[in-house]
């Protein structure tokens, strides 16, 4: 079965991989190295989670705003 979170665009990965570091850098939460993420508390992981979303609704609102004015 494939997976439901599977990306539209495969090449986003490594840009969404990058701002889920920054934003834990921001937070003060440490990713782990080898990747697992079993030793982390819920509530850190949520948080990432929910500040990359937060931050892709900011983009994609700035980008609508920018191709509003062009009409």
């Amino acid at each position: 079965m494939a997976s439901r979170n599977s990306l539209v665009v495969p090449q986003a990965n490594q840009a969404l991989d990058q701002m889920k570091y920054e934003i834990a850098q921001e937070l003060g939460i440490s990713i782990p190295q080898d990747g697992y993420y079993g030793n982390m508390a819920t509530r850190d992981t949520g948080s990432i989670g929910g500040y990359i979303t937060r931050r892709l609704v900011q983009i994609a609102e700035q980008q609508l705003a920018g191709s509003s004015n062009n009409f």
